[in-house]
């Protein structure tokens, strides 16, 4: 890049993870949105990866946490409960309440896809959500649902492994800080 050009965005993939107590979510696909969208850090913006088909949308604001690096290759993948859809790149501070651990089938590959489960500090709805446990069952199995067929569309197989508290989560959080400062 010269001297004269200028990059229009932060590279959120670089931000520091926490700040002043709360998780900074970077969000990548909107609650509600067919569009699957993803940061190319090679461009320096948000691009569209993929089109869900018609009648199915992301349940949740879906996004990463920055400066992570988890088993697939990506950032950490953060499931972010808020009252309404935020937009791609937008950063929502973010308090942790758990993960669900997942593994994905490619084939004979294996590969752990864990998503952490954060809500927005700011959110007027989750506001009561403190702990995985006040998740309603209901909720769990609808987003375990979500992910089957999410990746039956790319011809994976996902199986949810268990749904673990905050101190788990952030265990994972800290072994991902760990594996992409490795990279660097």
């Amino acid at each position: 890049m010269s001297k004269k050009q200028k990059r229009s965005l932060v590279d959120p993939t670089s931000l520091n993870p926490r700040s002043k107590g709360t998780f900074q979510v970077i969000i990548e696909t909107p609650k509600g949105c067919r569009n699957k969208y993803s940061y190319d850090p090679e461009q320096g913006i948000f691009t569209l990866r993929k089109v869900l088909p018609e009648g199915m949308v992301f349940p949740h604001d879906f996004g990463f946490l920055p400066r992570t690096l988890a088993p697939d290759g990506d950032p950490i993948d953060v499931l972010l409960l808020m009252d309404v859809p935020a937009f791609p790149g937008c950063l929502v501070p973010s308090r942790l309440i758990g993960v669900m651990e997942g593994e994905q089938l490619d084939g004979k590959k294996k590969v752990r896809n864990d998503r952490l489960i954060a809500v927005a500090e700011l959110s007027h709805a989750y506001q009561d959500w403190k702990k995985l446990k006040d998740l309603p069952d209901q909720f769990i199995h609808e987003l375990e649902a979500f992910f089957v067929n999410y990746h039956g569309l790319e011809g994976k197989k996902y199986k949810l492994l268990g749904c673990k508290e905050a101190k788990i989560a952030m265990d994972l959080v800290k072994k991902s800080q760990k594996a992409a400062a490795r990279t660097k």
